[in-house]
């Protein structure tokens, strides 16, 4: 029977949890599956592409190169389409390759894992690949306006573009995330406007205390990082609605798992693996 191999791509890669959720995943399922860690610097995938041999199942795309796979693929799932951004290829049998999005659904999950409330307005700090498939499952969800903080407008274009054409068509406000801050604003607080989720897709280091602060009132908050954890938006949610990156990560890899073998996913086992994997390296 033929062995199968799956890999995670991107620069960098050395930290991906990636191959500990996967390999936890094969190893429940009974599967003698190889997945691996491999560097692909931007520019680099169409050439790591075209090398894999037939033993190539499935593989994991992270940054930079989720927006390089577009025209890479021979087909496009609707959710890839619309998020204009592939995290997932699945390498057919006949040699095609086919592009899959599951950060979106993946974010559907994780977020109704913590809350079933329901959201109509979110905060999203940050504007690449990840905030326009979080903000894609918000307007799954019911969000119907989306506060976009960013601190560059003009490098979201792509996000606003993805966001608006969601088949809900949440609005979408670009604001400035200047000096590491943001908040809901005095002049909206004031006149009873709420958010009912934040997201951030930002570094742990661009977290100032200031933007912190601002993000205070808001219910339910959504960090994308598992590592370094906790990030100081999520050691801030104390009693609130918290959502981690590693019940997204989870959950999106625990779709790839499925695409790839057309199993279930052992999702809790998956789970275990990540978490005891985060621990040995804070211990370590």
């Amino acid at each position: 029977m033929l062995t199968r191999r799956c890999g995670v791509l991107g620069d960098p890669i050395a930290h991906s949890l990636s191959p500990v959720l996967h390999r936890a995943a094969y190893a429940e399922l009974g599967l003698d599956w190889a997945y691996d860690a491999h560097r692909v610097a931007s520019g680099g995938l169409g050439a790591f592409l075209d090398g894999l041999d037939p033993e190539w199942r499935g593989l994991s795309l992270t940054m930079p190169l989720k927006r390089e796979a577009l025209p890479l693929v021979d087909r496009l799932s609707d959710r890839a389409r619309l998020a204009g951004a592939v995290n997932t290829v699945v390498l057919e049998d006949d040699g095609t390759r086919s592009g899959d999005n599951t950060d979106l659904p993946g974010a559907v999950a994780a977020i109704r894992e913590r809350t079933t409330s329901p959201l109509a307005t979110a905060a999203i700090l940050g504007g690449g690949a990840t905030a326009t498939s979080v903000g894609l499952a918000l307007a799954d969800l019911g969000v119907s306006l989306i506060r976009l903080a960013v601190r560059d407008a003009a490098r979201a274009e792509e996000t606003v573009t993805a966001l608006r054409a969601h088949p809900a068509a949440p609005e979408v406000v670009v604001e400035p995330l200047e000096g590491g801050q943001w908040s809901i604003g005095p002049d909206l607080r004031a006149a009873g406007s709420t958010v009912d989720i934040v997201v951030s897709t930002i570094p742990a280091s661009a977290q100032t205390p200031e933007l912190v602060a601002g993000c205070a009132d808001v219910a339910a908050v959504f960090d994308v990082l598992y590592a370094p954890w906790p990030t100081p938006l999520a050691a801030s949610a104390d009693g609130r609605v918290l959502v981690g990156g590693l019940d997204l990560l989870v959950h999106q890899a625990a779709l790839q798992v499925e695409l790839f073998t057309g199993l279930v996913a052992p999702l809790s086992v998956m789970r275990e693996a990540g978490e005891r994997a985060l621990a040995a390296r804070s211990a370590g």
